[in-house]
């Protein structure tokens, strides 16, 4: 099975002014795919706040370098905002963290790994998911990288984006078996 990763155009937000124009483009979404990144800990207990926010719509991929940016009211109102369906997996992890940082009420969130249990799958990783509903791989060779870093690399960068990308495209999917009743 082959290694994919997303196509499209990916937006790294770095400037907080930029925060605000960005939101405005995934506000037009009716869909977004959603996950975060943390620094990784090699240490027990010890772990780090979130330092990236991935968001993919339909034609890109923003990523949002809260460490840098801050996590600023419109990406809130974005995640309080029940008319918007903000797809992940694992999500109730990424949301708790965010909370953390400032307290607010999640609104049209979707747990994939929930739906994928209606579908008899058993094993919900991102990783295992991918490969059952869309019929690729995908890496997770960045996983364990400093979110935290100076700039980027382009290998985190894909990464990212591939994770809020997938998560997108298995609601997509997940939407149209459910329509048409074939994978």
């Amino acid at each position: 099975m082959e290694i994919k990763a997303y196509p499209g155009k990916i937006t790294i937000v770095e400037d907080p002014a930029a925060v605000n124009d960005c939101i405005k483009i995934i506000r037009k979404s009716s869909v977004i795919g959603f996950d975060t990144e943390s620094r990784p800990s090699f240490k027990k207990n010890q772990q780090f706040g979130v330092s990236l926010i991935q968001i993919a719509t339909e034609n890109e991929v923003f990523l949002f370098r809260i460490n840098l940016t801050g996590f600023q009211k419109s990406i809130i109102d974005l995640f309080e905002n029940p008319s918007i369906i903000k797809a992940g997996i694992s999500i109730n992890d990424d949301i708790s963290r965010l909370k953390q940082l400032k307290n607010f009420k999640p609104q049209g969130f979707i747990e994939l790994q929930q739906l994928t249990d209606d579908f008899g799958i058993e094993d919900n990783s991102l990783k295992k998911l991918t490969a059952i509903i869309l019929g690729f791989r995908v890496s997770k060779g960045q996983q364990l990288s400093n979110w935290e870093a100076l700039k980027l690399t382009e290998a985190q960068a894909n990464y990212a984006a591939t994770d809020a990308w997938v998560g997108l495209e298995i609601y997509n999917k997940l939407l149209k078996v459910e329509a048409h009743g074939t994978v």
